[in-house]
């Protein structure tokens, strides 16, 4: 059993934590506090190769595997939480059911300028009454004449209002739920496909968060990924592998918290000491560092499974669900630490703790994932 990563990780590690650190977290507070989407960050990723790193060199992409994905992941969330957000709706969820599901013209066509970062993608599965229940959905698909008309509204989509390419889940026939949802490739500019409502957000306020609306939108036969009734199963396989990219990104906003509560602890002054030398605070952070490295243990398990094309599904809920969580902790405790300065925007903590909140949430929330975990126990 091997805890190290390899050389060729560790360089690939060093590379996008001097990216994330001199590139994108100088930016991170504004692009925080004027809502503001990154349009440079993105293309400073797609010239490093990371969006396209989990992605083969055929294809537009880097050749990394999944566990690339996840240093990439922590490293970029460490630095922007709304960065790592775009990163992972964009190269996770959306481009990942093409390239795993895709043709090869589909691929050629769509996989190739995601990876290569010249496009941006969103993963459009949730409705105002499906969220959880994604079986639910109302957006329908209708065959015409070799065309699919699209007639519905999404919600909380990430990248929504920048996206140029929509991964699109829709039912033929409601009543039969999972078995009657398809998946389309949906182009931005499509007659009938616009954006509406954008949401403001507690956190991750950098990446848009919007309303997706089709009114007779028309798409080719030829963009349906898989078979039709296999959407559920593209759908269910796109988030259960980013699961474990958001148990990286959870991973990365709790060391963010981390490292600011060990800089503020060692030079906070109180009553004539640092406040790094009292056991209630030196308890904080011993419980802090505990979970970081846990959290990032389980994700890299759950990487290193899929990797080997091995089951995952137990393993990446466990790792989101405990990530997510150990988030929240970590930098709620980041806040207690800093105390009044915690709770001010003058100091970064405050909006750690905004961002890791979505953890919880998307990709399946941490109800959902004790379902998951729970299901695959009993059997």
């Amino acid at each position: 059993m091997d805890f190290a990563l390899t050389e060729d990780q560790q360089i690939f590690q060093r590379m996008v934590r001097d990216f994330a650190t001199n590139e994108l977290q100088p930016v991170a507070a504004q692009v925080d506090d004027e809502e503001k989407f990154p349009a440079e960050n993105v293309r400073k990723m797609a010239e490093l190769g990371l969006m396209g790193v989990s992605i083969a060199e055929e294809y537009g992409g880097s050749g990394g595997d999944s566990v690339h994905m996840v240093i990439a992941t922590e490293e970029i969330a460490r630095a922007c939480a709304s960065t790592s957000t775009i990163y992972l709706a964009s190269v996770s969820l959306a481009c990942y059911p093409i390239y795993q599901f895709g043709t090869e013209e589909q691929k050629r066509r769509f996989v190739v300028p995601l990876a290569k970062g010249h496009k941006l993608a969103c993963f459009a599965l949730t409705e105002p009454g499906a969220g959880s229940d994604a079986a639910a959905i109302k957006t329908t698909a209708t065959l015409r004449d070799g065309r699919y008309v699209l007639d519905g509204t999404k919600t909380f989509i990430t990248n929504g209002a920048e996206a140029d390419i929509a991964v699109v889940f829709a039912t033929v026939n409601k009543s039969l739920r999972h078995k009657g949802i398809i998946s389309l490739i949906v182009d931005k500019g499509t007659p009938g496909f616009s954006v509406g409502k954008k949401e403001r957000k507690l956190g991750v306020r950098g990446s848009s968060t919007a309303e997706l609306v089709f009114e007779s939108c028309q798409v080719p036969v030829e963009n349906r990924l898989g078979d039709e009734g296999s959407g559920f199963k593209v759908a269910m396989g796109a988030i259960d592998a980013s699961r474990i990219n958001v148990a990286a990104q959870a991973v990365g906003i709790a060391r963010a918290g981390l490292e600011s509560s060990l800089a503020y602890a060692r030079d906070r002054q109180q009553f004539g000491q640092a406040i790094s030398g009292f056991q209630a605070v030196q308890w904080m952070l011993a419980d802090m560092a505990t979970h970081v490295d846990a959290a990032r243990l389980l994700a890299y398990r759950a990487a290193f499974l899929k990797n080997q094309g091995l089951p995952y599904l137990k393993e990446a809920a466990m790792a989101k669900l405990f990530a997510a969580e150990a988030a929240m902790s970590v930098t709620t405790k980041a806040v207690q630490i800093h105390g009044g300065y915690g709770y001010i925007k003058d100091y970064p903590v405050e909006r750690y703790f905004r961002d890791a909140k979505i953890t919880e949430i998307y990709e399946g929330t941490s109800e959902m994932q004790r379902m998951t975990i729970a299901r695959q126990l009993i059997g």
